[in-house]
């Protein structure tokens, strides 16, 4: 083989791999569109694609994603993704995942996310523990296991709620009485985050 030859297949595998991210790791967070009836108005309160997200931990030995459905449960990852729109997904990672998410802190994260296991999905984005949405379980995985605070919080007054999709979601679920102050914290917010990486994206 030539030298030009294998510098060429060398630089062709870099790329592959630096496109893919390599393998996914504990704690990675996994962004799709999901199909689910809701998914339009989270789309347009946001402006964002990204509706739906996970936590990537491994299960008994295979990649899986702790998400927010109903109940909070875990997934396996291939299951996950052929959830999402056409199979686009977007990997994000912790800038400092080496230093911050030692294997202590992704113990107690993991513990977190447990502990959450089987609640119910929370339909009117309520910050409390009794029921949980997708983002809000990410969200304090990471703030009770690592001690990192992934983006800031808004308030539900924030988004876009004049979109029909949305207003006819606010209506369905709150009626007349919005709460426009009550804490919240969406996908777009964490995919955003100037705390995080991507290490995949497929689209």
């Amino acid at each position: 083989m030539s030298l030009a030859l294998a510098a060429l297949l060398f630089a062709m595998s870099a790329s592959a791999t630096s496109a893919s991210g390599g393998p996914l790791r504990d704690g990675d967070i996994v962004f799709h569109t999901s199909r689910s009836a809701q998914s339009r108005a989270v789309q347009a309160a946001t402006r964002s694609p990204w509706s739906h997200m996970g936590l990537v931990f491994r299960f008994k030995g295979k990649l899986c994603v702790l998400e927010a459905v109903q109940p909070v449960k875990i997934t396996p990852l291939d299951t996950w993704l052929s959830r999402g729109e056409g199979g686009r997904h977007v990997v994000k990672r912790l800038k400092d995942a080496d230093t911050t998410l030692t294997e202590e802190r992704l113990l107690a994260m993991r513990r977190v996310g447990e502990s959450f296991l089987k609640r119910p999905y929370d339909l009117t984005f309520e910050w409390s523990d009794a029921r949980i949405y997708c983002s809000e379980l990410v969200y304090k995985v990471y703030q009770r296991g690592a001690g990192v605070e992934l983006a800031p919080l808004a308030k539900l007054r924030d988004f876009d709620l004049e979109a029909p999709a949305v207003k006819a979601k606010l209506k369905e679920r709150y009626g007349s009485r919005i709460p426009l102050d009550e804490p919240v914290i969406s996908p777009d917010a964490i995919f955003r985050s100037p705390l995080l990486v991507t290490v995949r994206d497929v689209r």
